[in-house]
């Protein structure tokens, strides 16, 4: 068994994520489409404090990203939306593998809700005889609730995301946030491979995606919350070790087996981290498997917007903060749109820097930054400065303003 130190497992882990460099993707619409790809999936969230989650994390790694280029893409079906662990834009050769999902809720296994066929079919064949439709499309203005488009969803809003998650209805675009459903059939580019993987073709693609996009994982990582596939992702995973396409690893302090791809173990002689600094999304793809940036990165990380306010620790939608190599502390911001303010609610330094003043200058930079992507004008600190760090920021800040 290969051992591997700490340090190399971290820098191995941010290279293939993106988080070594500035632009590592490029610049413009073919950057954000390599990104995607090599992440392998983006998720989408509604929460909207800053910049949706999309947006932010293809911004962290494509700094001249607009949400135009995601439009484009989608527009060009070379990314599509579907259900990876959780909604996400994925690369449209990716489609054949969505299928397993679709074909098991097809099948009667259970997404969200109990599927209504009459519903279903009712609004499949509006879909069919007129074209692209939104849910709201379904109702009439005087029946739809101020709520109607949240949890406390109608009939045919219930039966488009049924007919979605089970492959008969893609998402063609969005307008706004609003979801446009069209037939597959008018969406996919001619000639894409369609066809069903088997099990073994299924199990192979979760391991080596996994491993592109993260450069190390555990086993438990490669089926993160994919029901059914424990078993067959550890055999396959023991197939392609003894095959030498997957080499099995130690690293440094740390309990259990690791994995790597040996293409991904080669990029450690010229993989070179940068001492930038990033603020991810909550639902970064670097930092949404909460376990394994515990064990790789000491890091606690917990998104709190799920946890009342009277027991949140450290603020509704703080981001982590990436120092180089490490995960170093978090904040949690808020963009007054009206006012066109980047509000800074709290600020938390987790660990002694030895480089502060290096670290504070490029995070105040990197505030400026995100307030811009914002459309902000100001950066508001609101937390007291209590520690030097704390001050330190406050103050630079206030100078850069």
């Amino acid at each position: 068994m290969l051992n591997l130190s700490l340090h190399d497992a971290r820098r191995l882990a941010l290279v293939s994520q993106g988080l070594h460099a500035r632009a590592p993707f490029g610049r413009g619409k073919e950057a954000v489409y390599r990104c995607i790809e090599q992440l392998s999936y983006v998720q989408i969230d509604t929460i909207s404090v800053i910049q949706r989650s999309h947006h932010h994390c293809l911004w962290t790694r494509v700094p001249s990203y607009r949400s135009a280029h995601l439009d484009q893409l989608q527009h060009e079906r070379r990314v599509f939306e579907y259900w990876a662990h959780a909604a996400a834009y994925l690369p449209m050769q990716d489609y054949r593998y969505c299928r397993r999902y679709m074909h098991a809720i097809a099948c009667g296994q259970r997404h969200w809700r109990s599927p209504d066929r009459k519903a279903m079919d009712a609004v499949l064949a509006r879909v069919r005889a007129e074209g692209a439709l939104k849910a709201k499309d379904f109702e009439h203005p005087a029946q739809r609730a101020n709520d109607a488009w949240g949890w406390n969803w109608k009939p045919a809003k219930i039966a488009l995301e049924q007919l979605f998650i089970q492959g008969e209805l893609m998402v063609s675009h969005r307008e706004g946030f609003n979801k446009v459903y069209d037939l597959p059939e008018r969406l996919l580019p001619s000639g894409l491979d369609t066809t069903l993987p088997s099990d073994d073709a299924f199990y192979r693609y979760l391991i080596e995606r996994a491993l592109r996009a993260h450069g190390v994982a555990m086993e438990p990582e490669f089926g993160y919350l994919r029901k059914g596939t424990r078993q067959g992702i550890a055999q396959m995973l023991a197939g392609m070790c003894e095959a030498g396409e997957v080499l099995a690893l130690s690293i440094a302090g740390r309990p259990g087996v690791w994995y790597a791809l040996p293409a991904q173990l080669e990029r450690l002689a010229a993989a070179r981290v940068a001492r930038g600094v990033h603020l991810l999304s909550p639902f970064d793809n670097a930092v949404i498997q909460r376990k394994r940036i515990q064990q790789l990165f000491d890091s606690r990380y917990q998104i709190e917007c799920f946890v009342p306010a009277s027991k949140r620790e450290f603020g509704y939608y703080c981001l982590p903060i990436v120092y180089g190599t490490q995960l170093v502390g978090r904040l949690d911001p808020k963009a007054d749109r009206q006012k066109r303010q980047l509000i800074l609610r709290s600020f938390h330094l987790e660990q002694p820097l030895k480089t502060l003043d290096d670290f504070i200058a490029k995070l105040a930079d990197k505030l400026w930054q995100v307030a811009r992507f914002n459309a902000c004008d100001e950066v508001v600190w609101q937390p007291a400065a209590q520690d030097r760090a704390g001050q330190l920021l406050a103050h630079a800040l206030a100078q850069t303003a």
